[in-house]
């Protein structure tokens, strides 16, 4: 099994900025993507970004230029940085991660959601 704690939600004023983490633990031999996903209530869990294993990224329209997503394979840590916060970035923010585990298969694992809440 595999987990995901994130860290680094809270209650920011528009314009601000807040760094989220989330570091990966248990049975794992590779992680391929680690992403960040958010939610509001009574909608759909979208991508916020997402980083591969070679440094490669993928952004939502709606944060590039003030989000930046990056990792640290050693820690099995992935990192969001976001800027320039607005109201409309509020929301559960979802850690993912895929890779292989050491008994030889997939994985694919949700955190538990950390709050961000832009207030204006």
């Amino acid at each position: 099994q595999v987990h995901l704690v994130e860290s680094g939600g809270g209650l920011v004023q528009a314009g601000g900025s807040l760094r989220l983490s989330c570091a990966a633990s248990g049975n794992i031999f590779s992680i391929n993507d680690m992403g960040w996903y958010r939610q509001a209530p009574g909608k759909q869990r979208e991508l916020v970004a997402v980083i591969s294993s070679d440094g490669s990224t993928n952004y939502a329209d709606s944060v590039k230029g003030r989000f930046a997503i990056s990792r640290d394979n050693a820690k099995n840590t992935v990192y969001l940085q976001m800027n320039s916060l607005k109201p409309e970035d509020t929301d559960v923010y979802y850690c993912q991660a895929n890779g292989s585990s050491y008994y030889g298969d997939d994985y694919f694992y949700w955190g538990q959601g950390t709050q961000v809440t832009v207030s204006s």
